[in-house]
Parts: structure tokens; sequence; C-alpha cells
């Protein structure tokens, strides 16, 4: 795990994280061929993706609050393996949702639905 702390931080962030993800992909690379093994690496710059995580997390159960209340599903914005996980964690054992991912590619999303009984 690596966390990168300094001035002009957002240029290593990049717009939505995507510069962020990249440089992560990056040093998993470099470390994983010479080491001839794949690794786990988290890179995070000035606290972003604890922040970003956080955010989803309150996200994910005001949306749920919604579902509960509307009986009806919410279809939220396409977003990356890592941020979908974050969501599925979290509503896990919520007693009135459950999560799907749905879609393709860039395209996946989850929907937030009422928990069939």
């Amino acid at each position: 795990s690596f966390d990168i702390d300094g001035e002009d931080s957002g240029l290593l962030i990049g717009r939505r994280g995507q510069a962020l993800s990249s440089l992560q992909y990056l040093v998993r690379l470099i470390v994983s061929e010479r080491i001839k093994k794949w690794v786990t690496i988290n890179v995070d710059v000035d606290w972003y993706k604890k922040r970003h995580y956080d955010a989803l997390k309150k996200l994910a159960l005001r949306l749920a609050e919604q579902v509960s209340r509307k009986k009806r599903p919410i279809t939220m914005e396409p977003m990356p393996p890592d941020e979908r996980r974050i969501i599925h964690i979290t509503l896990a054992n919520h007693s009135e949702v459950a999560t799907q991912s749905t879609g393709e590619g860039d395209e996946r999303r989850v929907v937030i639905q009422t928990r069939k009984r």
C-alpha cells in the first residue's frame, strides 16, 4: 500500500480518479514483472480513495433508504469494479434492499432494489 501526499497531488488523481487508477495499475504491472508474481498494490493520493469510498458508502445507504421508501429500484451511474464492490458490501446485510450489477464493460452499474421475500 502506498500513500502519496504533496502539492499538486490533484494531477496524480485526475478526473474522477482515473489518473490514480492508471497509476495504480502501472505500479502493479511493474512490481509484478519484477517479482514474477501478481501482487495486489493499493496506491492512494492525499486519502482520495478513502474519502471517495466513504462518500460511496453514505450514498449507498441514502439510496437504499429511497428504494425502501418508494419501493422502486434505483440504477446508479456506471462505475469501476472497486467502487461497485463498495456498494455491494455496504448493502450486503441490509434487510430491505439487495444489489445487482448490470451492463457490460465501462457501462457496468449497480441496481439497488427491494429485497424479494
